[in-house]
Order: C-alpha cells, then sequence, then structure tokens
C-alpha cells in the first residue's frame, strides 16, 4: 500500500496524494481482510463437500442446489440491503452484515438433512446480501474514479488470497475428525465463522462513513477528498438519475451490460470453485490437504494478476482489453481442462482461470462508477451485482446436474467456455455504446 502515492496523477498536489495514501492505508485492509472472511464462508463448503456429503449422503444435484441457494438470497437481497446501507451508513450496515453471517456460517456445522442444508445457505445469502456492492459503493465515497481500480482490486485481491487461506486450513481443519466427537467438516465451518464475528467489531469502531468523519485527515486532506470527489465527471453524468430512482437505473441499457457481463463470471466462476477441491482429487489423485494447497498457489497467482492488470488499466486508462483479454484466458483454461485430466496439462489450465478471472476484476468493477454516482451508485451496483449472483445458483446447479448426469466433470466443465467469451462480446459492446472508462475518465 506504501506505494500509493508513487502512483497518482501530479496534479494531485502534496495534500491529495497524503489524502488519498492514509485513505488507502486506513481503509483498504479492513476491508480486505472482511470481504476474505465473507469468501471464505461462502465457499468453504467445497471443501467440506467430499466428506460432508457423503456423511449426509448427499448428490452432486443436492450439493449443488444447496451451493447456488446461497446466491438466490443474496441476489434478492442485494437492493434492499444498499438501500439500508445508505440510510443507516456503511459502518453500521456493513457490521450488521458482518455478524448475523458469522454466526450462520458457524451453524453450518448443525447441518444433517438436505432442507437443512438449502434453508441455512439460503439464510446465509440473506445475511451477507449487500456486503460487496455496499464495499464498493462506499470506496467511491473515498476515491476518485482515475483511481478506483487500483483501489478496488486492492481489497478484492482478498478473494484470491482468501482461496489462499481457504486451501492453507482445509486441510489442517479437516484433520481435527472425530475432536469432541465433531466431524471435520464441522470443524471447518465453526472455526472459519469466527473471524467475522470479530472484524465486525473493528468496522464498527474504526469505519468512518465518509471523509468528513475521519479523524485521522488532516483539514486540508479532507476537505480535498470532498472537493476532488464532487469535481469528478461521474457526478455530472449521474445527474439524471435521482436519489433513488431504481426505475431510472433499470433503464439504463449500461446496468444491463454489465450486469450480463457479472452474471457470466460469476456462473462460471462459482460452477469451477464450488466443484474445484473435488475435480483437482480426481485429476491429481491426491488428498484433499494437497489439494488445498494447490488452490492456495492458484490464489496467489490469481492475486498478483489483479493487481498488476488493475494499475496497468488505471494508467494506461483503459478498460475493454483489460477486462476482455482476461476473460478469454479463464475461457481457454476451462476448454483445456475439460479436454483433459492429465495432471501435467489441467493444473496449468485450471492456473489460467484463476489469473484469467482476477486478472479482469479491477477494471470490470470500477465501469460503474463512470456514469453512476451518489445513492444512484449504491442501488446501481446492487442491481447489477443481484444478476451477476444468479449467476452463482446456476453455475454450481448446472455443474452438480451434469455431474450426475454423465458421471463427471468434464462436459460441465467444456460448457464453461461459453459464458467468458459472450462476456468478451458485451464488453465490446459497453465499448461501441461509449460507456468505456476510457471514454469517461477525465
Amino acid at each position: 500500500m506504501g506505494a500509493v502515492s508513487a502512483q497518482v496523477d501530479p496534479v494531485y498536489g502534496a495534500t491529495g496524494k497524503s489524502a488519498l495514501r492514509k485513505a488507502s492505508l486506513r481503509l483498504v485492509p479492513l476491508i480486505a481482510f472482511g470481504y476474505c472472511a465473507a469468501f471464505i464462508d461462502r465457499v468453504n463448503i467445497s471443501f467440506a463437500a467430499p466428506s460432508m456429503n457423503r456423511d449426509l449422503h448427499f448428490s452432486a444435484s443436492m450439493y449443488g442446489l444447496g451451493a447456488g441457494m446461497f446466491f438466490i438470497s443474496y441476489a434478492l437481497c442485494e437492493v434492499p440491503s444498499n438501500l439500508l446501507l445508505v440510510r443507516f451508513g456503511a459502518r453500521r450496515w456493513l457490521a450488521r452484515i458482518m455478524f448475523t453471517w458469522g454466526l450462520l456460517a458457524m451453524g453450518m456445522m448443525f447441518v444433517h438433512t438436505a432442507m437443512q442444508f438449502y434453508v441455512m445457505r439460503f439464510l446465509l445469502g440473506i445475511a451477507e446480501a449487500g456486503f460487496f456492492p455496499g464495499v464498493v459503493f462506499y470506496l467511491t465515497e473515498w476515491f476518485p474514479p482515475e483511481y478506483r481500480a487500483r483501489t478496488i482490486s486492492r481489497f478484492y485481491v482478498s478473494l484470491p488470497l482468501g482461496s489462499t487461506v481457504m486451501g492453507s486450513l482445509a486441510g489442517a481443519l479437516l484433520s481435527l475428525n472425530g475432536r469432541f466427537s465433531l466431524r471435520g467438516w464441522q470443524w471447518l465451518f465453526l472455526v472459519e465463522g469466527l473471524p467475522p464475528l470479530l472484524l465486525s467489531l473493528l468496522f464498527w469502531k474504526y469505519l468512518p462513513d465518509k471523509p468528513a468523519e475521519a479523524a485521522w485527515l488532516k483539514t486540508d486532506e479532507r476537505q480535498w477528498l470532498e472537493n476532488r470527489l464532487a469535481q469528478s465527471t461521474e457526478g455530472t453524468l449521474a445527474a439524471t438519475h435521482t436519489a433513488a430512482d431504481l426505475l431510472g437505473v433499470v433503464r439504463d441499457r449500461r446496468v444491463w451490460i454489465i450486469a450480463g457481463l457479472f452474471f457470466c463470471e460469476l456462473s462460471v466462476m462459482y460452477a469451477w470453485q464450488f466443484s474445484a477441491p473435488v475435480i483437482l482429487q480426481a485429476d491429481t489423485g491426491l488428498t484433499i490437504g494437497r489439494v488445498g494447497e494447490i488452490i492456495a498457489i492458484f490464489g496467489l497467482l490469481g492475486a498478483a494478476a489483479m493487481l498488476l492488470n488493475a494499475i496497468h488499466s488505471d494508467h494506461a486508462r483503459e478498460r475493454p482489453l483489460h477486462i476482455s483479454l482476461p476473460l478469454l484466458v479463464m475461457g481457454a483454461g476451462f476448454l483445456i481442462g475439460g479436454l483433459t485430466t492429465h495432471t501435467l496439462l489441467a493444473l496449468p489450465a485450471f492456473a489460467l482461470v484463476y489469473i484469467g478471472y482476477n486478472a479482469a476484476q479491477g477494471p470490470a468493477l470500477s465501469l460503474p462508477s463512470t456514469f453512476l454516482s451518489g445513492r444512484t451508485s449504491a442501488i446501481g451496483y446492487a442491481f447489477m451485482n443481484m444478476i451477476g449472483m444468479a449467476g452463482g445458483f446456476v453455475g454450481p446447479y448446472w455443474m452438480g446436474r451434469v455431474r450426475d448426469l454423465t458421471g463427471n466433470y468434464q462436459h460441465g466443465l467444456l460448457t464453461l467456455t461459453v459464458p467468458p467469451a459472450i462476456a468478451a462480446v458485451l464488453i465490446y459492446v459497453l465499448h461501441r455504446k461509449g460507456a468505456s472508462a476510457k471514454d469517461a475518465m477525465p
């Protein structure tokens, strides 16, 4: 984070550099820890699956349906949650989200039937709804548009790092099988549900809603941030929307295009994420602990790709190619992985999946802020993420059904090559409509 000041535009001056550096150091790491915990509690069932499915007699379809139930309730509650965030403030609402999802994540250890599994995943989605779009909206209240891809990538890097943490811990937690009469997968849910409870207290105490409330900013730094954000171009572009005009957001074609992009990305990534440990275990013959170590390495590669591509995108002030090329790389990874189970080919292919998906995220997530701002931005991010999160239901359920019908995951992996290609086309269409960040950035 300390390198931030060396990357900002010289016109910011000493005051602007200092303000942005302080905001980055104070806010981004805390938010990153929060999202890391969210991602882990969302997908840790992928590591629990082999033993949990065996103990509870779940088929691949039942598991895929339960995994996807999270995203149905999450999507339905996105917009209401972000409207409540605007009303109550990011500090209070994000802390509430973390506390309730932590309790429910720990409660997964008590699941014994398929219906209980579906209900708990559905409730977990309700509890966590709004965290991600709320955080993205929150960052637009602190950082100017030309600074957002790298800022978003610095908190969102917690997603691939979440894979690293989860992969590193999974083997150790699952090895506790039998301790205090608990299964290994129960230990997994219990231990990994604790961090959000602790982080909710830190969010409540240390996360100011806006620059005006940040005691760690000097008066001139605070004033600079407020003035710079007020002057940014997205404020003018968003003037066509009223403060809470959901209808205005829904009518904007750019919103639907980006929502489609998110749907394509998330459907394939969660289809892969919830199946990855089982697929890698079958391809390599390794234990689940060793598979976790491989996924941990993939997470590190994804984190590096995310940061580097976002920084280059900001410096080049270009978004479409920085999004579409990584998406095509991800599609190529699924193609190779679907055509072979040979370890020497499958592992590099799946590494490409992580690299491609994560590299696209910083530039992609910065796109909505080029034409939405304020309360409209909160609604817009929530609506687009709502559509995207529906893909989180479709992808895992689809993979489970294909697995039960064909007896393997290879056919499912091959179908995952299609959505990244569609997403790349959507980026081209968005660029042609003049909504690329290169055109909108000052």
